[in-house]
């Protein structure tokens, strides 16, 4: 039989917090894609590694993709498989398989949105290596690290209906999948009442909202690591500015690194930080000893199972209003800034070339302009840039053809990205790269790796940075940094 994606829906609504912290709690390798605490419209996505799931890292130092398989790690006879190749190659090459293995009528549930299940994870930035041929600093961790996803929660919160998604190989697949489902349920009921599981956190850009709710007693004495202090931020900003005058890059993005040594838990942080910064794309990535929380309110990559492909690059930045008078004038600043509008456009520009490259003739659009989105801590310069694909070209192809996001690079990308590399020090890591799904049917979400936090054995690290034109002043763009640092360092406990 050939395969297919088949949905599920349970007869009851759950919310994906806790449904998470029920069946995915003690997961070694579990995701949570989310949108958004108290989310009214959009999905949610939920799942963990199965008996046969692989996870895929990449090392770029190494040219290299590992594949292992997560519940299989202690039996014998599945050693990890090592090859030489990127990960961008790895993902033509299974994805192009798992699309000629699926059926092509298109999965009719509504209620599941645009994933179909594939791979979940992260690309980070120091892939930059292989997709712009800019230098990067080895990270310590992988630089990229994907699930193979056949089984799934997907979540609508528009019409709070949640179905179970399964990729059916086999006529053993289908005989298992009724019960499998009817369990998963009846473990939800013995552990949750169905409807009422309240998720206490503000409405993403309802107003202005203070840093956090954490109270003076909740705050650790954790000392914050800034890789360059300010001094130091201060002069890498005029460094940029001199590369700029000298004709070297239109705009840089400068960032910086925060370093901790503390060692939370995953989930119990992730809900601090998503009910403090709610947002359309956060996530929740749980590999091994490595978890990412993200906050992220950009949406890099899109790639629908028909072939329209979309970025919505983001720069341009204000922090909320104490009180709605403020609040609107700080919006009303950044919409009519000369310096945050012509930074936002050097983007777009950018991003318009990036999808001309694999696009097809005379497809490349600019949609929405220069909009504000106002989130919890911040209001963002937005705009939307669309294409078609071109015949020949697939939806791995085209996000290797955007990677990095040129809202985190600065234009023109390669350039920039050498500039970057000479000023910032180290690695970016998961930083400033990308995550979410790229699925079997060719459809991608990316998000970017923006107000996101990295937990490992080694402790906490935080990236955060803002673009650097000839108009920059050095502490207006400081203060940015500390803006975006605010609420991720507050939901770990910690002061700025």
């Amino acid at each position: 039989m050939s395969a297919t994606v088949r949905a599920f829906p349970l007869a009851h609504w759950w919310e994906p917090a806790h449904v998470f912290q029920t069946l995915y709690g003690e997961s070694s390798h579990a995701f949570w894609l989310d949108a958004g605490a108290d989310a009214e419209s959009g999905f949610s996505y939920l799942g963990a590694a199965t008996e046969r799931s692989r996870v895929v890292t990449a090392s770029v130092s190494e040219g290299t993709v590992t594949v292992t398989v997560p519940a299989a790690a202690d039996a014998p006879g599945t050693p990890p498989h090592t090859s030489q190749q990127s990960i961008f190659d790895f993902l033509r090459d299974d994805l192009a398989g798992s699309q000629s293995d699926l059926d092509a009528r298109p999965l009719t549930d509504p209620g599941t949105g645009g994933f179909r299940l594939g791979w979940v994870g992260w690309l980070g930035y120091e892939l930059g290596a292989q997709t712009v041929g800019a230098p990067v600093h080895p990270s310590r961790y992988p630089d990229a690290a994907l699930l193979h996803v056949d089984r799934a929660l997907a979540f609508d919160h528009a019409s709070r209906q949640v179905s179970v998604l399964v990729w059916v190989g086999s006529a053993q697949d289908t005989a298992g999948l009724e019960l499998w489902t009817t369990q998963l349920e009846s473990q939800l009921a013995l552990a949750l009442a169905p409807g009422d599981q309240s998720e206490a956190s503000p409405t993403a850009a309802a107003g202005p909202a203070s840093v956090t709710s954490t109270t003076a007693s909740d705050y650790t004495p954790a000392s914050p690591r800034w890789r360059h202090s300010e001094h130091e931020y201060a002069e890498l900003i005029r460094r940029c500015q001199s590369s700029i005058t000298a004709g070297d890059a239109y705009q840089i993005c400068l960032t910086n690194e925060i370093a901790l040594d503390l060692r939370p838990d995953p989930l119990e942080t992730y809900l601090a930080l998503r009910a403090g910064s709610p947002s359309h794309h956060g996530g929740l990535l749980r590999f091994g000893d490595i978890a990412l929380l993200s906050a992220s309110p950009e949406q890099f990559l899109t790639v629908t199972a028909d072939r329209r492909v979309t970025t919505k690059p983001i720069k341009g930045t204000r922090p909320r209003g104490a009180d709605l008078a403020e609040d609107a004038r700080l919006r009303a600043e950044l919409l009519a800034s000369d310096k945050e509008r012509a930074e936002n456009l050097m983007i777009v520009d950018l991003m318009r070339n990036d999808l001309g490259r694999i696009a097809q003739l005379g497809s490349v659009s600019v949609s929405h302009l220069l909009a504000v989105e106002s989130y919890a801590h911040v209001h963002q310069l937005v705009s939307t840039v669309e294409a078609d694909l071109a015949a020949e070209v697939t939806s791995t192809d085209a996000v290797a053809a955007c990677f990095p996001a040129g809202s985190m690079t600065g234009a023109p990308k390669r350039s920039a990205m050498t500039i970057l590399d000479g000023l910032e020090g180290g690695p970016r890591g998961i930083y400033a790269g990308a995550f979410g799904y790229l699925g079997f049917d060719g459809a991608v979400d990316l998000a970017m790796v923006i107000r996101s936090i990295v937990l490992d054995s080694h402790g906490v690290t935080i990236g955060t940075g803002g673009g650097i034109t000839a108009l920059s002043d050095p502490l207006e763009e400081i203060e940015e940094t500390r803006v975006k640092a605010a609420a991720l360092l507050a939901a770990l406990g910690v002061r700025v």
